[in-house]
């Protein structure tokens, strides 16, 4: 079996689908499965090609914005490499064009995974980009799909929501696990217990809403008991200047910050190549810390280093960090926007309802942060069972083969 994987962007910049499409390729491929990945070109693609080995993967240059891209290159190399299979991750971008007109050229069915991306809020935002997307191209592309692939059963009702009546074949992301023998969650910057968030810096997020809630609790009369102690780190890549707003909001609630590089602007603290394990005097005290996009050795860093993890969300797929969160053992506090209900099911996170600006209900947030370092360790073991039992990534890509199989059958 031959399967093409196409995608919008298959860099860094993709966030979250860079790490759940890469895996599941080579899931796949580790199955016997022929897999090849198509996307476009972006600035980061020379530095993230290697991660796609063994796999095939091929960025393709475009005419016009990436918004309204068009690549006959893309085009040319599916129809050269003939699928059996073409697999659609995300939507609203080249990819969907090419995929349907392998369909109309070739007859070769095609398999959509919207990865969140017809959830609620995720329509919302960009209205009427999508609105224009869906008249021009997506709709048609919606329509004569053979199959959907939603990430969890919430993603499937969003699904039907919007009209589509297909099959829709539930599976979820996979995390690879990780050795655990050396991972101390046990400090953050001088000795201070982390919270860590990994993502996108993007409004989605949630941290707004979230940054306030941690000056409630840092600075009421009312505090939470050795509250002090710990620090909220924020790891990732800033996206539309939205970096910029929360600094200013930390300034606004009173909270010191510092940042991984020298930044100016309001409320930061300067400091030089900002390491985890390193801070400069000055960052030493900070509430919040702006450690900036991390990958690789990076990214495992701070997992190994945090005592907790949040993620804030208004919206969601399947999110791949509170996967990598719990492979890693640490205990979580999320929104049921994240699609993971298993985790407050089997008390492996802490739900926190996050109402925009400011509203909603943070008193998870406030539990985790009042537990005992032995409750806290004991809640990210169940994370970490819960991973082992149910999101590993050769059971997902068993999942997924066997879907394909089934199309072909049929």
């Amino acid at each position: 079996m031959k399967v093409a994987m196409t995608t919008g962007s298959l860099s860094r910049n993709a966030g979250g689908l860079f790490e759940s499409v890469r895996a599941m390729g080579k899931g796949l491929s580790e199955l016997g499965v022929g897999v090849s990945v198509y996307g476009l070109r972006d600035q980061n693609w020379e530095r993230d090609e290697e991660a796609w080995a063994p796999l095939s993967a091929r960025a393709f240059s475009f005419i016009g914005p990436r918004a309204l891209a068009w690549s006959p290159d893309m085009d040319a190399a599916l129809d050269e490499a003939r699928p059996d299979v073409v697999a659609l991750q995300g939507l609203w971008q080249y990819s969907s064009i090419a995929t349907r007109r392998q369909w109309k050229r070739n007859g070769t069915p095609y398999v959509i995974s919207p990865r969140g991306m017809l959830d609620k809020w995720a329509l919302a935002n960009s209205r009427w980009k999508k609105v224009l997307a869906a008249w021009a191209f997506e709709n048609a592309v919606l329509r004569d799909a053979a199959c959907f692939h939603a990430l969890c059963e919430s993603e499937a009702d969003a699904m039907r929501a919007y009209g589509l009546r297909q099959r829709i074949e539930v599976v979820p992301n996979g995390m690879e696990l990780v050795d655990l023998l050396t991972t101390e969650h046990t400090e953050g910057t001088e000795g201070r217990r982390m919270l860590l968030f990994l993502g996108r810096i993007h409004p989605k997020k949630g941290l707004v809403a979230a940054l306030r809630a941690w000056a409630e609790h840092r600075n009421s009369p009312s505090a939470i008991r050795e509250s002090a102690e710990w620090q909220f780190l924020i790891a990732g890549w800033d996206q539309g200047g939205h970096e910029g707003d929360l600094r200013a909001l930390c300034s606004e609630l009173g909270l010191k910050t510092a940042s991984r590089f020298s930044h100016k602007g309001t409320g930061s603290t300067e400091g030089q190549n900002l390491k985890l394990k390193t801070l400069p005097p000055e960052a030493e005290g900070a509430d919040v810390v702006f450690f900036g996009p991390a990958f690789g050795e990076e990214k495992e860093e701070l997992l190994r280093s945090a005592s907790a993890f949040i993620l804030p969300s208004l919206s969601e797929g399947l999110p791949m960090s509170v996967l990598e969160a719990w492979a890693y053992g640490l205990p979580v506090v999320m929104t049921p926007e994240c699609n993971l209900p298993e985790g407050f099911a089997s008390q492996a996170a802490l739900e926190i309802r996050n109402g925009g600006m400011g509203n909603g209900n943070w008193e998870g947030l406030r539990a985790l942060l009042d537990m005992s370092d032995s409750d806290r360790i004991e809640m990210g073991r169940r994370g970490r069972r819960l991973v082992e039992e149910r999101f590993t990534w050769p059971k997902v890509a068993a999942q997924m083969h066997e879907l394909f199989q089934q199309l072909l059958a049929k």
